[in-house]
């Protein structure tokens, strides 16, 4: 849209308005707008502003991801993953994710790696899994900053180092990542990564709730002192 347009739509979007926000994307889309199409197919998809129509969904962010759209090409891969207005295709998914994530799309890279991790829709390979974690942990965010650290913890696609484990869990631990508070507690625990110390392991554990670990922490302390 027109800069604009665009900041009128969206307030009306932001206020909940979105019968009227519908109306204004419908005609930036029908004049081939691509974002607008993204965010017809968005309004479809739940059921703002017009009923819930997973297909309608669907053939919006088709017409935008044909195009290039990468924001389009991220929630078509969604729909195909997840069967939302088509069959289940995890290959399908795999290839616009990749399509998304080649384009800088952030969820579409994260969840590239997820594909190449566990081979769902694509050769499962850990390195390429690694590969998109890592540029997405980068940028910040907390569940690839868990699973990069995963495969330093683990060994897969990188080499193993506890060290680089521990910095991402941490990273993601400050951002609220439960997964990755309750492994940087494990790294505490034994000493991977980082010094041994249980007072630390508990704040940790403690931090992810993972109550079932605290008791063999306090265990420890009492030995200690």
């Amino acid at each position: 849209y027109e800069r604009e347009q665009y900041k009128i739509v969206k307030k009306f979007y932001n206020r909940g308005n979105y019968a009227e926000a519908v109306k204004w994307y419908r005609k930036a889309a029908n004049k081939g707008d691509n974002k607008a199409r993204n965010d017809l197919g968005n309004c479809y998809y739940g059921e703002k502003g017009v009923e819930k129509d997973e297909l309608e969904a669907v053939r919006w962010f088709w017409d935008a991801a044909v195009q290039g759209d990468a924001e389009a090409q991220n929630s078509l891969g969604d729909c195909y993953y997840y069967g939302k207005g088509v069959e289940v295709n995890e290959t399908e998914a795999a290839e616009w994710y990749q399509k998304a994530a080649i384009q800088g799309n952030i969820k579409a890279q994260k969840k590239l790696g997820d594909c190449y991790y566990s081979g769902r829709g694509i050769v499962q390979n850990y390195e390429k899994a690694a590969k998109w974690y890592q540029k997405v942990a980068e940028q910040g965010y907390a569940d690839a900053q868990t699973k990069i650290g995963n495969c330093y913890y683990s060994g897969k696609g990188v080499k193993q180092d506890y060290e680089k484990a521990a910095k991402w869990y941490q990273k993601a631990g400050i951002q609220g990542s439960i997964k990755a508070q309750d492994r940087l507690g494990d790294c505490y625990y034994w000493g991977r990564g980082v010094k041994q110390d249980y007072e630390e392991a508990v704040k940790w554990y403690q931090k992810a709730g993972a109550y079932n670990k605290l008791g063999k922490c306090c265990y420890k302390l009492g030995d200690c002192y």
